[in-house]
């Protein structure tokens, strides 16, 4: 397996601002589109694809490096189709993409981050393999947020790549030394909130009762909307261009974390956090609780930590099914092939044999207890949960609500950090931008 690094990968969840370079990308490339003179190959091969000795190239964003090599190194030793892998680094990966469709020089695969699928199928970057899922006879099992992400006009354009889920995480030796039962995680935000602050009354130098990151739009997008999914509610219109964040659901999950932050339950450099060590805390043992990424259970080592969905104000739970998407790009002339490692990809081989076996969360729910999870019964309940979640889509959503300064991050600070007077024009604002 050939690996290319254009250079030191990133780790922040949430990306920055479209970038110029990605408006003119998009721009060409949808020019392109309109006189259909792409030269890309349609997938036109049987269910599986062309398998003869081609050459592949495949883009993934840092964060999901560890999934995309195990995925290409197990796929180049069992085809003669060979991927070369290139990883770029998160905050550099829009502008890499928005350059390279504009001058028709996409790999022949590449991921993206979910919330971005529907602007990029939208400007016509992915080719449509519609006809391939299908045919597959697992369709109905295939994760539906992140098929529905690439769906546009009926016809469908990218297929998981690899599922990232928000799951409450809470640490048992802390739970035990508070004297709360270390086997049961809170069920709705009332005990999430009273849980906290019994484990800040333990007064342990620099422990929290959580955390979160109150600079991190991604942050939040990722572990409070399934708060709101939870007591089933919707963040936003079906069309994606209305915010429904002024919701009760929602002003409770407020209330919630600011009574948490005035309490001095919360990690105080929560404040400031962006993104790049937003769940550090909890990793070193020092939080209680936390809303907290799935693909990084492996990372919780040193204590022993229970794993359920995130709660909602009255109960339930969801996630947020987030991770990214992979499609075939509008410029690749090797469709077929491509479509061979997708086809592949979504294989029970690959799902268990590869993702599972790493302790990953499988993008099908028919696969979801397999051997590997039955090993670790949270590894089940990730799974099981997966299928509880949403992934939201709108065209800009990356502009409402992952962008630096973007207005859900200024809903958010003004309602936990300030008086929570603004929130119904936060989110009007939220919809100005969601319409554009």
């Amino acid at each position: 397996m050939r690996i290319t690094r254009t250079r030191k990968a990133g780790t922040r969840l949430a990306a920055g601002v479209l970038t110029a370079g990605l408006l003119v990308g998009l721009a060409a490339c949808t020019s392109a589109s309109d006189d259909d003179s792409s030269d890309g190959a349609a997938v036109t091969a049987g269910p599986d694809g062309t398998d003869d000795g081609t050459t592949l190239t495949l883009w993934t964003r840092a964060p999901l490096e560890k999934q995309a090599k195990l995925l290409v190194a197990a796929y180049n030793e069992s085809h003669e189709n060979q991927v070369e892998l290139t990883v770029v680094p998160n905050d550099d990966y829009v502008a890499k993409v928005g350059a390279a469709a504009g001058s028709g020089g996409l790999p022949d695969l590449f991921a993206a981050d979910i919330v971005y699928v529907p602007n990029w199928v939208q400007q016509g970057l992915f080719q449509d393999i519609s006809t391939q899922i299908d045919g597959l006879d697992f369709k109905d099992a295939i994760n539906k947020g992140h098929l529905a992400a690439g769906t546009a006009d009926g016809k469908e354009h990218v297929l998981p790549f690899v599922l990232d889920l928000s799951m409450l995480f809470w640490n048992k030796d802390l739970y035990e030394e508070a004297g709360l039962d270390p086997d049961k995680g809170p069920t709705n935000m009332t005990e999430y909130v009273a849980n906290a602050k019994a484990i800040q009354a333990l007064n342990k130098p620099d422990t929290y009762g959580t955390a979160t990151g109150l600079n991190c739009g991604g942050c939040l997008v990722f572990t409070w909307f399934p708060s709101v999914w939870a007591d089933g509610d919707q963040v936003m219109n079906e069309d994606g261009t209305v915010s429904l964040l002024d919701s009760d659901t929602a002003k409770s999950i407020y209330a919630s974390w600011k009574d948490m932050w005035d309490s001095g339950a919360v990690l105080p450099s929560s404040k400031d956090e962006a993104g790049p060590t937003w769940t550090a805390g909890f990793t070193e043992g020092k939080v209680g609780q936390m809303f907290y990424p799935a693909t990084l259970l492996s990372s919780t080592t040193g204590f022993d930590v229970g794993v359920a969905g995130i709660p909602g104000p009255k109960g339930g739970a969801s996630t947020f099914v987030g991770g990214d998407g992979i499609g075939v790009s509008k410029d690749s002339k090797n469709a077929d092939q491509a479509w061979n490692f997708l086809n592949w990809m979504m294989s029970e081989d690959a799902q268990v044999g590869v993702l599972a076996k790493d302790n990953d969360v499988v993008s099908r729910s028919d696969l979801a207890n397999n051997e590997y999870a039955a090993k670790d019964p949270r590894l089940v309940t990730i799974n099981e949960v997966a299928g509880q979640g949403d992934t939201p889509v709108a065209l800009n959503f990356q502009q409402a609500f992952n962008a630096p300064n973007s207005p859900w991050l200024t809903l958010v600070r003004d309602a936990v950090l300030g008086d929570g007077a603004s929130v119904d024009t936060d989110n009007d604002e939220i919809t100005a931008v969601l319409s554009q």
